[in-house]
């Protein structure tokens, strides 16, 4: 059978990834034109083709996929004026790679159902440089049968694939994992802060959280910011962590279940964020946390 043809909407850091790898699968791949875009023109040069407005993009479509900011971005490309569901034809897919609070995701799904689609919510872990080696992490909210039809595209740009369970499990799965990263690393930020305040030999202090309790992902990506001040081995932003959170803190409440200590870390992360401001990355919580601007390698 041919392959379907793939509309990418948000060609951003991990967009660009994903991009690149299902055009070296042999997929069709149109993507949207776009100011927060990477550079298409490795893209291009590898046969994507683009498009200047979503109508155009949606028509041509088998299968949508969007990788935007959060929630407040995927109901605008979905349900706005020009949006993908007033163009998208009859059995098409939507995928969902963006990070959203769940329950619009369950009110998204039935929408694009209405109009005739198919949906999944695929959140992502992992960073721009796993997506562009193809090796994503995928939490996978659905169908399982629509699901399995699409596992051969997503594997395209993804190394370990989650079926989380329904609609909106996906998203669930992705905020619970974000504040436990995020929160793992906020932690691991203000302890060395502390250290560095109190005289701390930044050595004996990873050295003895890495041989303990202490020891794990968040060391080893804060551990080059603490050694030296190079913040790239996590290459997310404060301002998303805040969003993450804000998100994580909402789909609680909704639960009915406790966030004090979510709470906490996105007032920690918010203060930051107003002193780093948007481009500042998580690692240079350690500086922020000390009232001091991030140094930027």
């Amino acid at each position: 059978m041919d392959k379907p043809r793939i509309a990418l909407i948000g060609v951003g850091m991990m967009g660009h990834g994903i991009a690149r790898n299902i055009l070296k699968h042999g997929y069709a791949l149109t993507v949207l034109e776009h100011a927060g875009n990477q550079p298409l023109d490795e893209l291009k040069n590898s046969g994507a083709r683009s498009e200047p407005g979503i109508p155009g993009l949606a028509a041509g479509a088998d299968i949508v996929i969007l990788c935007v900011t959060g929630t407040p971005q995927v109901e605008a490309v979905l349900l706005g004026e020009g949006g993908v569901l007033q163009a998208m034809r009859p059995g098409t897919i939507v995928i969902d790679c963006s990070t959203a609070i769940p329950t619009s995701t369950e009110r998204l799904a039935a929408e694009v159902q209405r109009a005739g689609g198919r949906f999944l919510d695929t959140p992502m872990t992992r960073s721009p440089k796993e997506a562009a080696e193809g090796r994503l992490n995928l939490l996978v909210g659905g169908d399982a049968a629509l699901f399995a039809e699409c596992r051969p595209l997503l594997a395209c740009f993804a190394e370990n694939i989650s079926h989380c369970g329904p609609v909106g499990a996906g998203h669930r799965m992705k905020l619970l994992h974000n504040f436990v990263s995020l929160g793992f690393v906020s932690l691991l930020a203000e302890a060395a802060a502390c250290a560095q305040e109190a005289g701390v030999d930044t050595a004996v202090f990873v050295e003895v959280l890495g041989k303990g309790g202490g020891g794990g992902a968040a060391l080893e990506r804060v551990k080059p910011y603490l050694t030296t001040r190079d913040p790239s081995a996590l290459r997310f932003t404060v301002a998303n962590g805040v969003k993450d959170l804000g998100y994580y803190t909402t789909m609680a409440r909704e639960a009915g279940a406790q966030h004090d200590i979510a709470d906490s870390v996105l007032a920690a992360l918010g203060q930051a964020l107003d002193l780093g401001g948007p481009q500042a990355l998580m690692p240079e919580l350690v500086s922020l946390f000390q009232g001091a601007p991030a140094t930027q390698a």
